[in-house]
């Protein structure tokens, strides 16, 4: 949705430009019901696969395009290798809209992954002691969604005035335990570190938590709620906000079927939305 530049090349197979008619797709919608769509291996793939039937059903071809990383499924969108992406929350969205300049809009809320807090041996929040070090992703977009968690269990306090959506690591204002940050990690290195650095908080996007074999709902020692404002889109070009395999994609992905597919499937760990 977490040392340096190593970080930024963790790239899935298959994103090289190899996905036949993608480039074509904002030409004209009546040129090919197939479809090419970027998404981070677990959960979003997971879910697309579990789609493909259904939109099969309905004359659509989904191609999917597996990404270990969130920079390049907005690079590929951007260049025309992708049709869509299905990767990112809302906050991450826009912030790359402002950094990148990317002409993109958001097609619809598909799900939510509850952010944690994790680590190997603090079993709860009366355990952290002073000076704990909290291990969190590079990406600004998720700075304040981990600062609320720790506001919300009286560990910081976020300056007054500040939306905890958009809040930075200079907005703590009181952080009575003198807790450490590291937001220098690349997202997908996390639960490395949550292995490795056995003392210290680390705040990981449910996507990749899963994938490390962590079970959020029993594993982090804080964990967002379901009412978070950090819905996991589909994203596309501007000129594919009308395009109807598109819009049709996101119909199956918010349908009954999709949606108990999820709810059994992730077990609260990935919370299907409808808005």
């Amino acid at each position: 949705m977490l040392f340096g530049l190593l970080s930024l090349v963790l790239v899935a197979c298959g994103t090289s430009g190899e996905s036949g008619n993608a480039g074509d797709s904002g030409s004209s919608e009546e040129e090919s019901n197939e479809i090419t769509v970027g998404a981070t291996s677990v959960p979003h793939a997971e879910i697309l696969e579990e789609a493909k039937p259904l939109l099969e059903g309905k004359g659509i071809t989904l191609n999917i395009e597996s990404y270990q990383d969130y920079v390049l499924p907005n690079e590929d969108l951007s260049n025309g290798t992708l049709d869509a992406n299905y990767f990112q929350h809302i906050p991450y969205l826009k912030d790359q809209k402002k950094e990148f300049g990317y002409d993109f809009v958001n097609l619809g809320g598909i799900h939510i992954e509850p952010m944690g807090i994790y680590s190997k041996n603090i079993k709860s929040v009366d355990d952290i002691k002073e000076g704990t070090t909290v291990l969190l992703s590079r990406s600004v977009a998720d700075h304040g969604r981990v600062l609320a968690l720790l506001q919300n269990h009286d560990l910081i306090k976020i300056k007054e005035g500040i939306d905890p959506v958009s809040a930075t690591l200079d907005d703590i204002a009181e952080n009575p335990l003198n807790l450490k940050f590291d937001a220098s990690i690349e997202a997908g290195l996390l639960p490395e570190f949550y292995n490795r650095e056995e003392n210290a908080l680390v705040a990981i996007n449910t996507n990749y938590a899963i994938e490390a074999g962590l079970v959020p709902e029993e594993d982090a020692i804080i964990l967002e709620g379901s009412d978070s404002p950090y819905v996991n889109v589909i994203a596309a070009r501007s000129e594919d906000e009308n395009n109807e395999n598109l819009q049709t994609l996101v119909e199956v992905l918010r349908s009954e079927e999709i949606q108990d597919f999820i709810k059994e499937e992730y077990d609260g760990a990935v919370v299907p939305v409808s808005k």
